[in-house]
């Protein structure tokens, strides 16, 4: 009997955990090294997910492995009020790579914190309430992150928080607005989408969150153009533009940051997940005018792990390695040949509906053909599985509206072999279950 299928394990973990979202994987994960984890029985299964989206050095990297043993050892938590090296090391780093004249940082642990943190900041500058977001959205689970989280998880807690308002998000693949030639309208959508923005507002309109790739709403990438256009309709209503950058900050999209293809500076920038590369670090980035506004006005955000320095100096390791290791280029890269290897797969298989996103951020959609382009939840559900049989971890998200998408986001140490390998697993996977 595989070790993967110990009664006792199992049995405990139906008996004494809290479920939280979909099933858990069949496996008992004991280790994890670079683009792999490692089962019960040894089995190396290559993660195509970078864990949460997270690991951005892959897993255990060694240097940050060292952060960590010396930190833990001689300095890791502190009192709120109290400064450490490498929080103000940190937040000098993050002024250095940020665009614009972002340089203020607030050292966090989660993304839905940091987005909580961001909102509440943006609510205290404007002295307005009301917030917009994507229909498709993921912004965290905690109260004001979860009132702008739109694409699950609303129904059954009761009201979200007032002046909470959306808007759908440009989707090219299955566009609802079209100009006089019949190709997509993103500009028009957005017209229409603050039209209805203007007639709900009661004229206490803060702020708009935004992800440069709605990740959890289906690997959504704003078309060239839109997020600038956003930043113009936050501009004439006098809110606030918050970029979400949990995913694609960092360089996992081929540039440090995402909002950089496009020229935008947000007002206040979030980052998390990709900053940590796995570990729990998160961070809000702003304008010194913007800051010195919050605190005039008594901003308050103690937090039992704000400016801890274990966090920061993981943080402020991991943007060295970034950018002494050319990891920004090396995703433009491999994010190129990963999405080749992706269309050829396409051409090959008919339930490939679209092959999305930017570097090593991209989505694959299943569908039951792409002449109908109708959802299969249940073909993308087994797809999973048998990637998972072959040695590959996969994540699909099931959403209304569109076929379940897979999330494809290995670490930025992604080797070419393992590229090549995820791709080959891929196939013997998409071949067992349509018999193609």
């Amino acid at each position: 009997m595989s070790r993967n299928q110990e009664p006792a394990f199992w049995q405990a973990a139906g008996q004494h955990l809290v479920r939280y979202g979909g099933r858990f994987a069949p496996v008992i994960i004991e280790r994890a090294q670079g683009s792999y984890v490692y089962d019960a029985d040894g089995r190396p299964i290559l993660d195509f997910t970078s864990g949460q989206m997270s690991a951005l050095l892959g897993h255990c990297h060694p240097e940050i492995s060292a952060v960590v043993a010396d930190h833990a050892a001689r300095l890791d938590h502190l009192f709120s009020g109290m400064l450490s090296r490498p929080v103000v090391d940190l937040a000098r780093a993050l002024a250095g790579v940020a665009p614009g004249a972002l340089e203020r940082s607030l050292l966090l642990t989660t993304g839905a914190e940091s987005n909580e943190a961001a909102i509440r900041m943006a609510k205290l500058v404007t002295g307005r309430f009301e917030v917009v977001g994507f229909a498709q959205s993921w912004h965290g689970m905690t109260g004001g992150a979860a009132s702008a989280t739109y694409s699950a998880g609303r129904r059954g807690v009761g009201p979200a928080a007032v002046g909470s308002l959306a808007i759908n998000a440009p989707f090219g693949f299955r566009p609802r607005f079209f100009d006089a030639s019949g190709a997509y309208d993103w500009q028009a959508e957005l017209d229409y989408g603050f039209d209805l923005v203007d007639r709900q507002s009661c004229g206490s309109l803060a702020a708009f969150i935004a992800e440069p790739i709605l990740s959890s709403g289906g690997i959504i990438d704003l078309p060239p153009g839109y997020m600038a256009a956003l930043k113009k309709k936050c501009e004439e209503r006098g809110m606030l533009l918050i970029l979400d950058e949990a995913q694609t900050g960092v360089g996992r999209t081929g540039h440090m940051f995402a909002c950089e293809r496009d020229g935008v500076v947000p007002d206040i920038l979030t980052l998390s997940k990709t900053l940590g590369a796995g570990l729990p670090l998160a961070a809000v980035v702003t304008t010194a005018e913007i800051e010195e506004r919050a605190h005039e006005r008594g901003y308050l955000f103690y937090t039992t792990h704000v400016s801890d320095p274990l966090p920061a100096a993981i943080g402020l390791k991991v943007l060295e390695i970034v950018q002494r290791d050319g990891l920004v280029a090396r995703a433009q890269v491999a994010g190129a040949r990963l999405a080749c290897g992706l269309r050829a797969l396409q051409e090959r298989f008919d339930c490939i509906g679209d092959v999305r996103g930017q570097g090593l951020l991209l989505g694959v959609e299943i569908v039951k053909d792409r002449t109908s382009l109708q959802p299969a939840p249940e073909l993308g559900a087994a797809i999973t599985d048998a990637c998972m049989a072959q040695g590959l971890s996969m994540n699909v998200v099931q959403l209304p509206g569109m076929g379940g998408v897979f999330r494809i986001a290995p670490p930025l140490t992604v080797s070419d072999e393992e590229i090549d390998l995820g791709l080959e697993r891929l196939g013997q996977a998409l071949e067992r279950c349509t018999g193609g």
